[in-house]
């Protein structure tokens, strides 16, 4: 990573991604977690506070490590043990089957190969475990999917490689989950925020 995406971008996402219009999906998305979590880009830890008391561990992954510093307030003052466990979603340290839940918020947009971080989640999702995610995407409305287009490829340069234009439970399925939504639609934010603010949130069961 550069110097803009190490010392830049996780000030960026600890700002808008800290946006209050955000925790009810986050809210949603941590809802029904239990036993041990792997949690893909963990980033500054907003999420630890909405783990319910079932929770008896997170495993982070996360890569950057200004992210990972900006995160220890949070970390101290939950009663969750967090490790971070990987840099990297694409390669897990994790053995078969060995994670009750997997949560991604405001992650998939990032990651650079999606595909192969769902695919290495699937594998070490317990059978009949779930995705649990709240991500921001692609619009289904034209007019602001074509803003979402033209944008694209300058947000991927100034937000450390964000897209605005994954659709992200097509990505789910894709890659073998079945997909339950509990929010689809628009964050409660001004109307010119709308290629950023179109998102979706529920749960993706382990593929079979």
């Amino acid at each position: 990573m550069g110097w803009w995406s190490e010392r830049v971008v996780p000030r960026m996402v600890e700002r808008t991604c800290g946006d209050p219009a955000l925790r009810p999906l986050r809210e949603l998305a941590c809802a029904g977690l239990a036993g041990r979590v792997v949690e893909v880009g963990y980033g500054n830890g907003r999420n630890t506070r909405f783990c319910p008391d079932a929770v008896t561990e997170v495993l982070a992954v996360e890569p950057s490590d200004l992210a990972w510093g900006l995160s220890e307030r949070r970390r101290a003052s939950s009663g969750v043990p967090v490790t971070r466990a990987a840099l990297d979603g694409r390669r897990l340290p994790l053995d078969d089957d060995s994670a009750d839940a997997v949560l991604c918020t405001f992650t998939l947009c990032t990651i650079p190969d999606v595909g192969a971080t769902l695919a290495e989640a699937g594998r070490v999702l317990r059978p009949g475990g779930a995705l649990h995610f709240a991500e921001h995407g692609l619009s289904p409305e034209p007019r602001i999917s074509r803003w979402q287009r033209r944008l694209d490829g300058l947000e991927q340069r100034l937000a450390g490689g964000c897209h605005l234009t994954r659709d992200v439970p097509a990505l789910l399925r894709t890659a073998g989950f079945e997909v339950s939504l509990d929010h689809e639609g628009y964050v409660d934010l001004p109307a010119v925020a709308r290629p950023w603010t179109w998102c979706t949130a529920g749960r993706a069961l382990a593929p079979r």
